[in-house]
């Protein structure tokens, strides 16, 4: 048998890879040379303080960096330029917040901080950009070789294109070769512009004839003996073999490819909040809450009274809802409609023009004043500031029946404010494909999941308040 070990993994190695590992010192070497350069060129002197800034600041790097694949980025150098500010504003921005915490602002002048912050995301543009140049330049002087996909369906068309119009890759896809597993490969093919270079009897004198180097398998999961077939078929031939699992037709939750104890791993689904992203998320949650609460309070104190003398009845409301992980909780929200019964089991979303719902309970509703206890819920751990919005459980019961991985919501914390609320999709859903879109925000919320996204989310959400949607 043959040893995994042994088997071609290049394409799961890829952060290990010299240029990655070298794109990483180079970035850590700029901030700590601007780290003690700075303190020195303005003060004449480096304390301890600042040697603790760049190991702090380098571990958050390191983390922010990777989640946010900035290593693993082969689009164009503006958009990894915006992907990498994105990164070093998300690094700094925690890097201000555990220092708030730890109360080690005033231990730092804010003129190195503020040159620190534009210093070094101008060099390590430049150092991205460079190397960008050098890759280049090391690739144009590489012979073109010669690639061979099997499996013609979509997957094959999309990696086809993907391939040819990389200037990155040094390959070129020269066609297909049909396969016979479920790819749906005769439709795909009319609709594009893939040469059909024969069946799979054919690979092994094409391989031959156009000097062909590198093989994609992009076939279906269900396609497993004929992979292997092929696999074995081929391993006399002295070409590079890699395989496509067309896995993009599932709803694929925060997926990722790793190594366990040397055997790939393609992860279809985990919740992002694992190991330094839960810690991130916890900090993130716990710091911004308490400020914010400080800032509301008044306005919640107010909201609190009025609530009070316009009708009978609490002025808080708490519903059960269904949080990370499908485990319950408890909601905390202003009360915003008249006290009234409702039948067990049954959860009525607010109308237009509900005549439950109070003067001072449609000010608060529009205006998401209501939500404001549910900073509480974030303090205790059951929320966080950013995430798809808990439903009432019997919303849950009955779009789950209706909505493809509907439940795949939970697997990161309900939010206050989400990516479907800063795209319009807040109060009423009256049809089921508002609700199919929410989800799909969601969705891509949690595939996408980083610090910068909560923050931008965050300051975003007040200009979303004018959505008609909510009342």
């Amino acid at each position: 048998m043959l040893d995994v070990k042994q088997t071609d993994r290049s394409l799961l190695q890829r952060r290990n890879s010299l240029t990655t590992s070298l794109q990483a010192f180079l970035d850590g070497l700029a901030v700590v040379i601007l780290i003690i350069a700075l303190p020195l060129l303005f003060h004449g002197n480096l304390s301890s303080h600042y040697i603790i800034l760049a190991l702090a600041l380098l571990g958050i790097m390191s983390v922010i960096y990777d989640r946010m694949n900035i290593y693993r980025h082969h689009g164009t150098m503006t958009k990894k330029a915006f992907k990498l500010l994105k990164a070093w504003s998300s690094a700094c921005a925690f890097l201000l917040l555990l220092a708030f915490v730890t109360k080690y602002t005033e231990t730092y002048s804010r003129s190195v901080v503020l040159i620190l912050f534009v210093l070094g995301y101008l060099a390590q543009v430049s150092l991205h950009f460079g190397v960008r140049l050098i890759q280049r330049h090391m690739v144009s002087q590489e012979a073109n070789t010669k690639a061979l996909i099997i499996g013609s369906g979509a997957l094959a068309n999309h990696l086809y294109e993907r391939i040819n119009t990389n200037p990155w890759m040094p390959e070129e896809v020269i066609g297909v070769v049909s396969s016979t597993g479920n790819d749906n490969a005769t439709d795909a093919s009319n609709r594009s512009s893939m040469p059909i270079l024969g069946n799979l009897e054919d690979i092994k004198r094409l391989i031959k004839v156009h000097d062909i180097q590198t093989i994609y398998i992009a076939v279906s999961l269900d396609s497993s003996p004929m992979i292997q077939k092929i696999y074995f078929d081929l391993l006399n031939e002295n070409v590079n073999i890699h395989w496509a699992p067309n896995i993009f037709a599932l709803n694929l939750i925060n997926h990722s490819v790793k190594e366990l104890a040397g055997i790939p791993i393609l992860t279809l689904s985990e919740t992002p909040l694992i190991g330094s992203h839960l810690l991130i998320k916890a900090i993130e949650d716990r710091v911004l809450a308490f400020l914010i609460l400080i800032l509301v309070s008044p306005i919640m104190l107010v909201t609190a009274i009025l609530i009070k003398f316009e009708s009978p009845g609490p002025a808080f409301f708490r519903q059960e809802r269904t949080g990370w992980d499908g485990k319950n909780f408890r909601i905390w929200k202003f009360r915003s409609m008249k006290l009234h019964t409702e039948e067990h089991g049954v959860v009525k979303q607010a109308t237009r023009d509900d005549p439950r719902v109070t003067r001072i309970g449609r000010f608060i509703r529009r205006t998401s004043i209501d939500e404001l206890p549910q900073l509480f819920n974030v303090l205790a751990g059951q929320m966080s500031l950013v995430g798809p919005r808990p439903h009432a459980l019997q919303h849950n019961l009955e779009y789950s029946k209706q909505i493809e991985a509907y439940l795949a919501r939970h697997r990161i914390k309900p939010g206050i404010t989400g990516l479907a609320q800063i795209r319009g999709f807040r109060g009423e859903t009256k049809e089921l494909e508002q609700m199919e879109k929410r989800v799909k925000y969601d969705l891509e919320y949690i595939n996408n999941w980083s610090l910068w996204l909560d923050l931008s989310i965050l300051v975003r959400t007040p200009f979303s308040l004018k959505n008609d949607n909510a009342y």
